[in-house]
């Protein structure tokens, strides 16, 4: 088995490894923009820097696959087969969610445990119109994999629900970023 070390905060980084600035989109055009022209971009969720202290930012999936390198030195975006790797390691997707989520923090959260030191918050997202949703409800992250030339893999974990879910999901959304040790 792969031994793996995870962030226990979702990434809240405004520059590429390199120092070059990863462009912040604050209005819906700016965000509609960067998505349209499949380049990086981040945002905080309202555009409120409380929300981004507390969840960390959303970047879109051209931030997470710049080869400028989106993760501290010594940390990578995780890939799809990361992701299935720890949910596999925590019971399953229908298991792992429980073991994932932050005791506080989730509107609903049931039963959690987070014995899994995962922390996960439900810091919502940005769709690709820049409208922002789900915020105390939903966690959604990115992977590090694409599944189609407008598609990249990603999880969530919600509020009703002990599942790790993974789906793919339109490249100029706005999820969350954790990341994993090299």
């Amino acid at each position: 088995l792969e031994k793996q070390s995870w962030a226990t905060e979702n990434l809240n980084v405004d520059c590429f490894r390199n120092g070059d600035l990863i462009p912040e989109a604050k209005t819906i055009q700016e965000w509609e923009a960067a998505g349209n022209a499949k380049s990086p971009a981040w945002c905080y969720y309202d555009n409120d820097p409380n929300n981004g202290a507390k969840y960390g930012k959303l970047y879109n999936w051209y931030a997470v696959n710049d080869t400028r390198g989106l993760a501290p030195t010594g940390w990578h975006v995780p890939t799809d087969a990361e992701w299935t790797i720890l949910s596999d390691f925590l019971g399953g997707e229908n298991q792992a969610g429980t073991k994932m989520k932050s005791t506080s923090g989730w509107n609903a959260s049931g039963n959690v445990t987070n014995s899994s030191g995962f922390s996960g918050l439900p810091g919502g997202f940005r769709d690709d119109d820049g409208d922002f949703s789900s915020v105390g409800y939903y966690g959604y992250w990115w992977s590090a994999s694409e599944s189609n030339e407008t598609d990249a893999w990603a999880r969530n974990l919600g509020s009703y629900y002990s599942n790790l879910y993974r789906y793919d999901n339109y490249k100029d959304y706005g999820f969350s970023v954790r990341c994993i040790r090299d």
